[in-house]
């Protein structure tokens, strides 16, 4: 049987999922380390909000990528 080809707002809204599970999985894995850091180690605030912007950065990093790559890259 021939392959159908996928609709590109199927595409679209597959990626777009994707980001958000990846946004959501990075940011509370970067607050959980840099909450983890706070308590242990500096005994300061600000590694959660660091580790929660290095997450949600890299997350949008990969989100921008993969948005903007023409080839399927699910």
């Amino acid at each position: 049987m021939a392959k159908e080809k996928e609709n590109p707002e199927d595409i679209y809204r597959k990626k777009l999922d994707m980001c958000i599970t990846d946004a959501i999985i990075k940011g509370g894995g970067g607050l959980l380390l840099g909450g983890l850091a706070s308590v242990l180690i500096f005994k300061r605030r600000w590694p959660i909000t660091t580790g929660l912007g290095i997450g949600m950065g890299i997350s949008f990093a990969n989100c921008e990528y993969a948005l903007n790559n023409r080839t399927n890259s699910l």
